[in-house]
């Protein structure tokens, strides 16, 4: 009977705190592409990029020098000055391409760089709509893998009117991502 009891307890203390859970959705990607701030941020990205692309190119150029004047003097260099040249020619082939690997990675740390005030300022929003409407949980509907949540819980435009931003039709959006 005790057993019982304490079974029936557990029960009801398990509903009780799952009743008092409120958990929402959001969307924070979509609500960076509509921030005005965003077309700074691309515009900046897309000048580190150019810049990125020049330094390769001239690397590139002097690469293609070097391994010129190495074809046209190597009949007439001693086999020292020969291993030389041939070593600079060895670095910067080497350096082309770890640049190349690394462009990747540091395109994403300049994004991650210029967004990063931006999601701070939605997450303050955020905030203020999770304390005013007093949620418990809040999960990122995006590209996380969110199966299903009610439209009811999403606090997306919630946000977006604490931030100031009018809601934009989904055609738009799609360009800008």
């Amino acid at each position: 009977m005790k057993r019982l009891s304490l079974a029936i307890l557990m029960m009801l203390v398990a509903f009780s705190s799952n009743a008092q859970s409120k958990i929402g959705t959001i969307d924070a990607e979509y609500i960076l592409s509509q921030l005005p701030e965003s077309a700074e941020v691309n515009k900046s990205l897309e000048t580190y990029n150019e810049k990125l692309q020049a330094d390769l190119k001239s690397t590139i150029q002097e690469y293609e020098g070097l391994v010129k004047d190495y074809q046209e003097s190597v009949a007439s260099l001693e086999e020292e000055a020969k291993k030389e040249k041939e070593n600079k020619i060895i670095d910067l082939e080497n350096n082309i391409k770890g640049f190349r690997q690394k462009a990747s990675v540091m395109m994403q740390m300049k994004r991650s760089e210029l967004n990063g005030p931006l999601y701070d300022k939605i997450d303050a929003a955020m905030q203020k709509v999770i304390k005013a409407d007093g949620f418990t949980q809040i999960f990122h509907s995006g590209a996380s893998g969110l199966a299903y949540s009610r439209p009811e819980d999403d606090i997306t435009e919630k946000v977006m009117n604490q931030l100031g931003i009018e809601p934009q039709p989904a055609e738009d959006t799609a360009e800008n991502k």
